[in-house]
């Protein structure tokens, strides 16, 4: 599914966008998002999340890992 989603703000809509801020494939953010791992939301019927909860949650499971 595709979304008119310019990705220049803090909201992404979709897996794809997701994915791409990411930096993983479209599959594993999927796998990420049904499994509950990543902050995400549904919008209308379309998974999203905020580019700054994502980018929080990253840098936590960096210091996670260096720990």
């Amino acid at each position: 599914m595709e979304h008119d989603n310019d990705n220049s703000g803090d909201l992404l809509m979709g897996a794809n966008a997701i994915a791409a801020t990411l930096g993983i494939t479209r599959r594993q953010a999927y796998r990420l998002i049904y499994g509950g791992m990543l902050p995400t939301f549904k919008l209308g019927g379309t998974v999203s999340a905020r580019r700054s909860s994502l980018l929080r949650w990253l840098s936590e499971q960096e210091t996670r890992a260096a720990a």
